[in-house]
């Protein structure tokens, strides 16, 4: 990307972060952009296919649980609106703002669509203690050969550096950095 571009369509902020890396060098800084727009291109795959994995999982297992395969829209009057939940009622809002959507486009509304629709911080929240709670601990049976160390907890945190993780890969933040690749790496 030439320099004029560059500096037009990137933030200040946003690309100085690499300069800084590479001590104001301009040609080690763009070479170092290129490389982590490249890494996250490779990565993009990865956390895709983990995220439609993940998704799957849980929607088999919740929908065994229920003994209902429309459990993500029937749920909305279900553990999704309990009262323990308060005014947290974040999955519902989701569903709702989904069929919603789809509504205004004049879309048949489906399970399918909707479970396709949820973000990665939707799965992710069935790891947080009130949702985990509520589903007596499902969430978790997606994970048979998890070490035995590795519990709700863990395993909540774990999903949500992925989610962090794969939010950076598909905004092409910088993940070229140690510290990062470092964290991924053991993620993935």
């Amino acid at each position: 990307m030439r320099l004029s571009l560059r500096t037009k369509y990137l933030s200040q902020p946003r690309y100085d972060r690499y300069l800084i890396a590479t001590g104001n060098d301009l040609n080690r800084a763009k070479k170092l952009y290129t490389a982590n727009i490249r890494l996250t291109q490779a990565f993009h795959p990865v956390v895709s296919q983990f995220e439609v994995i993940l998704r799957n999982s849980l929607n088999l297992e919740l929908s065994n649980h229920f003994a209902d395969p429309n459990w993500i829209r029937n749920q909305k009057s279900g553990f999704m609106d309990d009262a323990s939940l308060g005014a947290n009622k974040y999955l519902k809002r989701q569903v709702v703002s989904t069929e919603r959507k789809l509504r205004r486009s004049r879309a048949i509304i489906t399970s399918g669509k909707v479970l396709s629709d949820q973000t990665l911080g939707f799965w992710v929240a069935l790891f947080s203690v009130p949702y985990y709670r509520l589903l007596l601990g499902k969430p978790i049976q997606i994970f048979p050969h998890k070490p035995s160390v590795e519990n709700r907890s863990t395993l909540h945190q774990k999903l949500e550096k992925i989610r962090d993780f794969r939010n950076r890969v598909n905004h092409c933040e910088p993940i070229c950095f140690r510290e990062i690749l470092s964290i991924a790496m053991k993620l993935l």
